[in-house]
């Protein structure tokens, strides 16, 4: 059975990505004595093509031209990337806004640096041709993943018409909903356009029918982030904007470069992962992007101020603080 990369697949060979991982985080021997190490966790524990700016922007020589090195570390689980994060034991982070959010109200010592996209691309899915509003989701089976923050963004877009929770019939998948769509296990599910919607193309064979979140009172806060240790953002100011100087030209030159993006992804993960999928996860990424100008990674304080009110509303957080707790603008370049 051939293997599928899906946005929440579980691979058994994370050998294979740790070994990857330390493979990058080698300089050549000629720059050893002059990169600066900038230790960068992952949102999840197997590569995606979320991914590709930093690998592709390794390769080229981007993050070396700022004088560092970046070690790709690969968590061993959802919940250990801001664990990693908040002790130290890793200097950046590519995360979710929830989790930056979440990890706050630990007081864990991060805080967003950057986004990565402009918007909030979750919703919900259906097959192609089975076009569904949310008044037509009253008494449907919805696949879903069973954290608080889809079903607060279920809740609101139920919301919008006059219908709760309580109105359909929540299926919590194990680590992947397409399935339980194509299977027609469920009448529709949750998710992302570069996740489940990639999902649907590249396995499904068809264009899912898509109800935007943002159409229907959810807030368009992007949903992925850059975040940083606090410490050591206050302890190497010049290399954390260099880092972010690199990064936003890695994210650039990908976008624009997504063949040559794609083949140093499966460079180092062919044996694991579907390079369909990944050539279309990134095709669907690029456009979140929006215009690769100056502001491509700065976080808007409108939007996070949306997200903490609408997440209050809906009681998945009690108590928040201001907007700017959770985002700084000052590591990117004026």
């Amino acid at each position: 059975m051939s293997m599928k990369l899906t946005r929440r697949s579980i691979v058994a060979g994370l050998a294979l990505a740790a070994a990857v991982t330390a493979m990058l985080s080698v300089p050549a021997p000629s720059e050893a004595a002059e990169l600066k190490k900038v230790t960068f966790v992952q949102e999840w524990p197997t590569p995606d093509g979320f991914w590709i700016p930093w690998i592709l922007g390794s390769k080229k020589g981007f993050y070396a031209e700022e004088g560092m090195e970046i070690e790709i570390v690969v968590p061993p689980t959802v919940a250990d990337t801001m664990k990693f994060l908040g002790t130290g034991r890793a200097d950046v982070a590519f995360t979710t806004v929830m989790d930056v959010i979440f990890a706050r109200g630990e007081q864990a010592p991060v805080v967003a640096i950057a986004r990565y996209g402009r918007g909030n691309n979750w919703g919900i899915l259906s097959s192609e041709g089975n076009k569904l509003t949310v008044a037509d989701l009253k008494g449907k089976r919805i696949g879903i993943y069973n954290d608080a923050w889809t079903k607060a963004q279920l809740g609101m877009m139920l919301a919008d018409a006059k219908l709760t929770l309580d109105d359909v019939e929540m299926v919590a998948a194990a680590d992947d909903t397409v399935p339980l769509l194509l299977q027609k296990r469920v009448d529709a599910i949750t998710g992302i356009t570069n996740a489940e919607g990639t999902g649907m193309a590249t396995t499904g064979g068809q264009k899912p029918e898509f109800i935007a979140a943002t159409d229907h009172g959810v807030p368009n806060t992007p949903i992925f982030m850059l975040a940083g240790n606090e410490d050591w953002l206050k302890s190497n100011p010049d290399l954390a904007k260099a880092f972010l100087r690199a990064t936003a030209k890695s994210m650039r030159y990908a976008a624009e470069h997504p063949e040559e993006g794609v083949a140093a992804f499966q460079e180092l993960y062919a044996k694991a992962y579907d390079e369909k999928f990944i050539t279309q996860q990134w095709k669907d990424t690029i456009p979140l992007f929006g215009a690769l100008g100056d502001d491509l990674l700065v976080n808007d304080e409108k939007d996070w101020t949306a997200l903490l009110a609408a997440l209050t509303k809906f009681d998945v957080v009690k108590d928040v603080g201001p907007a700017t707790s959770y985002f700084t603008n000052a590591y990117l370049a004026k």
